[in-house]
């Protein structure tokens, strides 16, 4: 018996009995579906952070005041000593590791052009900032020097706020107001997209950090030069955790901290954070295919126990075949291809379940997912397997039947 006619005689055989062929693939659709829907789920969620450690740019730590215990009680971030710009300077100066240190001041005001308004967050700033962030211009240039030392009414704008202000407009030269102070537009960064928070990175405003300063926030905190926060960023190929015990070191120093006193500042690894997410989301995704990839198996007993009473149904059958010429490979192969076929019919009905439930889950849960070709021929391949693992036995036991006593089976 050629494949073809085995292939033939395999389909008559399920079609006979198509009740229980489809009860028997069902826990092959269900598992080659779930493969495919966790591992896009899992791909997307990874994709996401990667996303964001672009946007965020690499190899970059957060520099912050607090994180003191006064009174048994232990201070969150932006409390006790305060950062200066003074700080800065030392860092990006005496931390060889450290490319650059760009201090950072932010509040949340209205910007008003003509009849135009939007809430958004100013930052004060300085261009160290969009090379610690990894954060090109897509039109304008930079601050200038003289710009930065005068407190100049400039800023860069975000995306976001070049859209709501402007719509199809170019902003470029244009003048907004920030807290009744007017600024000329020089320069607009490229499109970023959210944060691992999920805030709009593109919604922001940055002026020289002089001029947010003595211009918009005003106050006694100008003649310290206090800094919110100080982002730093690592040479490549740097080691990051000697720069941050590098700038640990160099700022306590600086703070004249007792030894063994806890540090009145934190510094968070931006990076090392989304690491550990990206990290976590793989093993996830691992996980929850391995738990799909249960449903297989239960799907390849399930052919199993079919097969084993489609063998002992059709004893009489196979002892006639075998009686008119029909060698036990060729009965291992009938069978074989039985299962096979049950397999991948099971397994092509899963793919296309398997894509309707990754777009509903896209849809209507609104998580970001990613199907591949490599997950559905991972999935296709590992059913086919599933069917020739698990037909395996049966085929193999319905060819060493012998013809005599087939024939006389009841």
């Amino acid at each position: 018996m050629n494949s073809l006619a085995a292939l033939r005689s395999a389909l008559r055989a399920l079609a006979a009995n198509k009740l229980r062929s489809i009860l028997t693939m069902l826990g092959i659709i269900i598992g080659v579906g779930a493969v495919i829907t966790m591992i896009a789920v899992g791909r997307g969620a990874t994709e996401r952070v990667q996303a964001q450690m672009k946007g965020l740019g690499s190899n970059i730590m957060l520099v912050l005041p607090g994180g003191v215990t006064q009174g048994g009680v232990r201070l969150g971030a932006q409390t006790g000593q305060a950062l200066t710009e003074e700080d800065v300077v030392a860092i990006a100066r005496e931390i060889p590791e450290v490319q650059v240190a760009a201090p950072s001041m932010r509040t949340a005001a209205q910007v008003v052009v003509g009849n135009t308004n939007w809430s958004t967050s100013i930052f004060g700033t300085t261009n160290d900032h969009l090379e610690a962030r990894d954060w090109p211009l897509s039109a304008g240039r930079l601050f200038e020097a003289a710009e930065m030392q005068g407190s100049a009414k400039v800023a860069i704008i975000g995306q976001t706020v070049a859209d709501q202000l402007f719509g199809d407009a170019d902003p470029l030269d244009q003048v907004i107001r920030v807290k009744k102070v007017p600024v000329t537009i020089v320069g607009i960064l490229e499109k970023k997209g959210q944060n691992s928070m999920g805030q709009d990175q593109d919604d922001v405003v940055l002026v020289p950090i002089s001029t947010y300063r003595n211009r918009i926030q005003g106050g006694g905190a100008g003649r310290l030069k206090r800094v919110s926060a100080i982002s730093v960023k690592v040479r490549e190929g740097q080691s990051m955790k000697a720069a941050e015990e590098g700038i640990k070191e160099l700022l306590r120093q600086r703070f004249k901290v007792q030894p063994g006193a806890d540090d009145p500042f934190s510094i968070r690894n931006l990076t090392e954070i989304l690491q550990a997410q990206e990290a976590s989301s793989q093993v996830m995704t691992l996980l929850l295919a391995a738990v799909a990839g249960i449903s297989l198996i239960i799907g390849g007993i399930g052919i199993m126990n079919i097969m084993l009473v489609s063998v002992t149904e059709r004893t009489r059958e196979i002892g006639l075949r075998m009686a008119v010429g029909a060698r036990g490979r060729d009965i291992l192969t009938q069978f074989l291809i039985e299962a096979v076929t049950l397999s991948l019919i099971g397994g092509a009905i899963g793919v296309v379940l398997g894509g309707i439930s990754t777009w509903a889950v896209g849809q209507f849960a609104g998580w970001q997912v990613s199907m591949t070709a490599a997950s559905i021929v991972l999935a296709a391949g590992f059913s086919a397997f599933v069917g020739i693992f698990f037909g395996f036995y049966p085929a193999r036991r319905a060819s060493k039947l012998l013809p005599i006593q087939a024939l006389r089976y009841e």
